[in-house]
């Protein structure tokens, strides 16, 4: 079945206007990230299918590793703008970004393999420690890494006076000087505004939290998970973590969510944990160029679609090697490839 008689089943079946989007978990060049240049593509959506500016209920079909975190605020506020009810379809995986996002909605739908994670971000600027071997890089620093140092100095150590904590900073700040007060700076920052930016989507609800079982929700998804890599399903989202806008979806609309995201994954490569050059040219071919989609975003009455084209080459190339004579520049066949194109098309 193709995607708009999928999207427009799921709209029979929850009695709304559906929008998905998707980003790409490949890795290499063909990724994606949730990122602000969704924002006039989504008006443009929620303008087609909300022609008299709201429509009773708005379901966002969504698939994502995550991305900018400054993204999902606007995007819930803008969507809310033009529907009575928001909510979120979780096929598979809604992580960080994502997570926000369904953190926004008055309801997050979810079958069994659906998932949702923390939402606390790592920071890069230009006080972060540089990456080895590329000067111009940086290493990302984990807000969660900085707040368990500490959580292990008062809790775990017993060290409790401001003064022996004092002495704790500077010795981290002594012993990494790599890392600059100011990158440390930016990870509070950062993390505050996380913790701002979940309690407003929270409160947006129809049917809001009450303000202490948002402290909670955000307590859990921003420092009590201890890792950006713990995947949570509904059961534990809704009954230990207090999120309450979880709901089970009924069988049949599990199905077709699955049979969705289905299509997406064998057009995307949804999933895909290697992304090899040599395997993408093929071994018989000496050059060709792919277009790749990498995120979508549509309903039944509007497509965008973000591509970009690669082109791969067979070539020669001089590389380092032990021989009997020594080290050595010899020839050897690499493919290479460069990007032609991208962008929303």
């Amino acid at each position: 079945m193709d995607k708009k008689s999928l999207i427009s089943g799921i709209e029979r079946q929850r009695g709304s206007q559906v929008i998905t989007y998707i980003t790409s978990d490949r890795p290499g060049p063909v990724g994606a990230r949730v990122a602000p240049d969704i924002i006039p593509l989504f008006s443009k959506q929620l303008r087609e299918i909300a022609p008299a500016g709201k429509v009773p209920k708005i379901d966002l079909f969504i698939y994502s590793a995550g991305g900018d975190t400054m993204v999902p605020w606007r995007l819930v506020s803008m969507i809310r703008e033009h529907c009575d009810q928001f909510s979120v379809l979780v096929p598979y995986k809604a992580h960080s970004a994502a997570t926000m996002i369904a953190l926004g909605a008055d309801e997050i739908v979810m079958s069994d393999l659906s998932e949702i994670s923390p939402i606390d971000p790592s920071t890069a600027n230009v006080f972060n420690p540089p990456e080895p071997g590329n000067p111009q890089g940086r290493i990302p620093i984990s807000v969660e890494d900085v707040i368990a140092y500490f959580d292990l100095a008062k809790n775990k150590f017993g060290i409790k006076s401001d003064e022996d904590l004092t002495k704790i900073f500077v010795q981290f700040i002594e012993a990494s000087p790599e890392v600059h007060p100011l990158a440390l700076g930016n990870v509070n920052r950062t993390h505050n505004l996380i913790r701002l930016i979940a309690k407003r989507l929270l409160k947006s609800h129809n049917k809001p939290l009450r303000d202490d079982e948002i402290e909670k929700v955000v307590e859990y998804f921003t420092e009590k998970l201890y890792s950006h890599q713990y995947f949570i399903g509904r059961k534990e989202a809704r009954e230990e973590l207090g999120v309450k806008s979880v709901i089970d979806a009924p069988a049949e609309l599990a199905t077709a969510m699955n049979d969705l995201y289905e299509v997406y994954r064998e057009e995307m490569g949804l999933g895909a944990t290697v992304w090899n050059p040599e395997f993408e040219l093929g071994a018989n071919t000496s050059q060709k160029q792919v277009t790749y989609p990498i995120a979508i975003i549509e309903s039944t009455t509007l497509a965008n679609r973000f591509e970009t084209t690669i082109e791969f080459k067979r070539q020669q190339a001089m590389v380092q090697q032990q021989t009997p004579a020594g080290m050595m520049q010899v020839p050897q066949e690499q493919v290479g490839f460069r990007v032609l194109e991208q962008g929303w098309r």
